[in-house]
């Protein structure tokens, strides 16, 4: 008798991708320059600074102000995930996950693999959020001739989890 084939075996639009990988610092003034350094000598790219729209007094921003810096990862995607996940001992929480993505924050960047302390940028965190994709995503997002793609394409927390467990072998509290 033939084995039973899973859902991703009989058709390979369902296989889940790792679309991109961003890390980010948010800050402003001088944090935000160390910040803007340390995700350069992590990725060894230029990272993009954001702007805020809004005014928030209590906080001192107002709009145009710079409030953060990120940096995209497509490519070697897998390879940066590994060592941000051993940043957080490869543990991940169920409420960190959620549609198409999950994040997680690390502590301080000497954690991770490789980093060693910049004595310039001092003691520093960032966040990283990982996105998933499944085959088709681009008919939703592409300008002429967009089309709609049904729910059953989006990739569920429980997909999130299980992918995360045979690739990366992460554990969930």
């Amino acid at each position: 008798m033939e084995k039973l084939k899973t859902k991703t075996e009989e058709n390979p639009m369902r296989d889940i991708k790792i679309e991109k990988i961003a890390l980010s610092i948010g800050g402003t003034g001088d944090y935000l320059n160390k910040g803007y350094k340390l995700l350069e000598i992590i990725t060894k790219r230029k990272p993009a600074k954001t702007t805020s729209r809004k005014r928030i007094p209590s906080l001192g921003v107002r709009p145009g102000l710079e409030t953060g810096a990120v940096v995209t990862i497509r490519k070697d995607a897998g390879e940066t995930l590994k060592k941000m996940l051993v940043a957080v001992e490869n543990t991940l929480r169920k409420k960190q996950i959620s549609e198409n993505n999950f994040s997680f924050g690390v502590h301080e960047y000497i954690e991770i693999p490789g980093m060693e302390y910049q004595r310039e940028i001092g003691i520093m965190g960032l966040d990283v959020t990982v996105v998933f994709k499944r085959a088709g995503r681009r008919i939703r997002i592409k300008k002429i001739k967009s089309g709609k793609i049904p729910k059953r394409q989006v990739i569920t927390k429980e997909e999130i989890i299980r992918f995360m467990q045979n690739k990366f072998n992460t554990r969930f509290k």
